[in-house]
């Protein structure tokens, strides 16, 4: 007998029901119980925020802590000042910093 004549056996057509059968009920029990939860707006209010999350409450409190920091960003880069003055650490200018450096390392070929 060669292959192509023989016909499925009754256990695989079985399982095969039976398989069939289990996806349709796992579909059927999605459809009918599955209810997703609500997602509330991204922007919406946020309530009961402890005080170092209050930035996030609301779009104007987020872009105003972006601007605060940034700002603090920019001075950091331009300006001279005490890092640690006990320890002798300064803060300088990022285009100051990078000529010390060529000059430090730059020399040392």
């Amino acid at each position: 007998m060669s292959d192509a004549n023989q016909t499925a056996r009754p256990v695989s057509l079985v399982t095969t029901l039976f398989i069939m059968a289990l996806l349709g009920l796992f579909a059927w029990v999605v459809v009918r119980l599955y209810r997703p939860a609500p997602a509330s707006p991204q922007n919406s209010v946020a309530e009961n925020l402890p005080k170092d999350l209050a930035w996030k409450a609301t779009p104007a409190t987020r872009a105003q802590a972006l601007a605060d920091l940034r700002k603090k960003h920019t001075e950091q880069a331009t300006t001279y000042a005490w890092a640690d003055q006990k320890a002798g650490v300064v803060q300088l200018p990022i285009d100051r910093a990078m000529e010390l450096t060529a000059a430090k390392y730059g020399s040392k070929k």
